[in-house]
């Protein structure tokens, strides 16, 4: 046969696997190889045969060859193969020995001559070795080896920054802390004309900084197209809705505590892109906060219905019966999740907080510490064991596991506030002003409701070491953030008792009373507060007004 007869069967194996005919292209490419065998043609037909499912033809016909080990794209494919059987150990085989150090970076390794085959010189490829680090950190992964994966993961996007999967694969497995994210984000060597890219990263990172760092990383990303022709500009004007960056900003407004703007942007996300994952993930979190039951109940549904097998779907029908304190329940769909992907954190969390909420301690610490050993960049597993440990008045063991989860995530404002009750709790006052002014600091946003607790913590700190004229000020700041208190109303109140203000300890007495009438506290101090009021006796200056 000629040349271009040849040539011209080698396109219909492209145009057929172009078009996901693949028995067809497996059949084309599989008399181009007979005609030819050329390594080029064989590979080919391995990809053919890879992408028609059949993993274990496709191995043996490179493994055949003679070049499978002097040819790393040969070797690649051969791997990919024995991950679709799921061998991982000869897939480790296959992609040989190498050694990672612990920033990344490999040693060790035999470059082979990689054949670049029929491949349009225009196209811009990712390194094969950055790919080959990659599968071997999902190799590693799937023996349930964490740490040599997550210094393969870093050894891949290193490698080739253009490999977002597997800073994907960090990210979402929480396998660095926010110092290491922002670390490794700083060290990738980008391209020139890949500046958007870099930009676009480190919005995907942890996002505990303040509102106007956050928003300027945002800022960036939008204006760096903008830096050349008016063609680049078009480009990002698209980029600037992309729904990858806006679920970004949406996970942003969810740790920051706006739950509100979260739902309502990832509803707007998920109308344009129905189950955009990362959207939804974020949507069904903002609907548990907000209380929002018939959309949790949608989603899972809907989620159930088009991905059975995925682990979301099931997360989301526990997230459902937790937002309608059906714990039982909850627990046994966030148990199902993760039996199907043991490795999705909101799952292990999630079954946890079921356990807790109804104060079965010993399960949900069992659930936190898996969720602590699997995913070690993740601070939320052992802030819960210190809550659960709080709760059961282990204060030293809480205060621990807090300083733990501070190493952690040092940016999160809730771990010192979780450290300012434990301090308040062990009677070391100074201490947990400290850590109260701390938390209040590290706020990303203006204070909202959400951190009304905080504030009047932080009075009751002041209080308790008598600087009355603060503790008065504190409470009336969490009274400008929340005015249905209980505690605010009553710890005024004892505050200005203390001071000998009757008068106006009484009139807050009342209002807390007003809010919660039971209330033992109240209704005694208050009692105390008339008896003390009658025994001073009429004010001087009224007395003397009459006469």
């Amino acid at each position: 046969m000629r040349e271009e007869e040849i040539e011209k069967l080698r396109g219909v194996v492209r145009d057929c696997v172009s078009k996901h005919l693949y028995s067809s292209a497996i059949f084309f490419a599989d008399k181009v190889a007979a005609f030819t065998a050329d390594p080029a043609d064989i590979y080919m037909q391995a990809q053919a045969l890879f992408l028609g499912r059949h993993y274990r033809r496709a191995f043996h016909l490179l493994n055949a060859s003679k070049i499978v080990l002097a040819d790393l794209r040969f070797r690649y494919l051969a791997a990919k193969c024995l991950e679709e059987l799921k061998e991982w150990d000869q897939c480790l085989s296959m992609l040989g020995g190498a050694k990672v150090d612990d920033d990344g970076n490999v040693s060790d390794i035999k470059d082979a001559n990689v054949m670049y085959l029929d491949k349009d010189c225009e196209d811009r490829e990712i390194n094969i070795s950055s790919a080959i680090c990659f599968l071997r950190g999902k190799a590693y992964e799937a023996l349930e080896n964490r740490a040599q994966a997550r210094l393969w993961y870093k050894a891949a996007i290193k490698a080739d920054p253009l490999c977002y999967e597997a800073l994907e694969c960090l990210i979402e497995n929480h396998m660095l802390t926010c110092e290491e994210e922002a670390k490794l984000i700083s060290s990738l060597q980008f391209s020139s004309e890949d500046g958007w890219l870099s930009s676009f990263y480190s919005c995907l990172i942890k996002k505990y900084d303040k509102e106007n760092v956050v928003e300027a990383k945002f800022r960036d990303l939008e204006n760096e197209s903008c830096k050349s022709d008016q063609s680049d500009c078009s480009f990002l004007r698209t980029l600037k809705s992309n729904t990858d960056l806006l679920a970004c900003k949406a996970e942003y407004y969810h740790q920051c505590g706006e739950y509100q703007k979260c739902f309502e942007l990832t509803n707007v996300l998920l109308d344009n892109d129905l189950f955009h994952l990362k959207s939804t993930l974020v949507h069904l979190a903002a609907s548990v906060e907000l209380g929002h039951s018939n959309e949790l109940y949608l989603m899972s549904c809907n989620l159930v219905k088009d991905y059975p097998q995925m682990a979301l779907s099931w997360f989301a029908v526990g997230c459902y019966y937790y937002c309608i304190k059906k714990y039982d329940q909850s627990r046994r769909y966030f148990s199902k999740a993760t039996s199907l992907d043991g490795t999705f954190a909101p799952a292990w969390i999630g079954y946890g907080n079921a356990y807790a909420a109804q104060e079965e301690g010993d399960q949900a610490m069992s659930a936190y510490r898996t969720a602590a050993r699997l995913f070690p960049g993740c601070h939320l597993p052992t802030l819960y064991i210190g809550m659960e440990c709080m709760r059961t008045h282990s204060y030293k063991l809480a205060e621990q596991f807090f300083t733990q989860a501070k190493s952690i995530c040092p940016s999160d404002p809730l771990v010192y506030n979780e450290l300012g009750v434990v301090a308040y709790h062990m009677q070391e006052y100074n201490r947990a002003v400290l850590w109260f002014e701390k938390t209040l600091a590290l706020v990303p946003t203006s204070l909202s409701e959400m951190w009304e607790p905080t504030v009047v913590n932080l009075a009751h700190a002041y209080r308790k070491l008598k600087m009355y004229k603060e503790a008065i000020s504190y409470y009336e700041k969490a009274l400008a953030l929340s005015t249905r208190s209980v505690s605010t109303y009553a710890g005024l109140a004892y505050t200005y008792h203390l001071q000998d203000d009757f008068t106006t300890a009484i009139s807050y007495y009342h209002k807390a009373l007003w809010l919660k009438p039971d209330d033992q506290f109240c209704t005694e101090m208050l009692s105390w507060a008339l008896i003390d009021e009658s025994r001073r006796g009429v004010d001087p200056s009224l007395d003397s007004g009459e006469v």
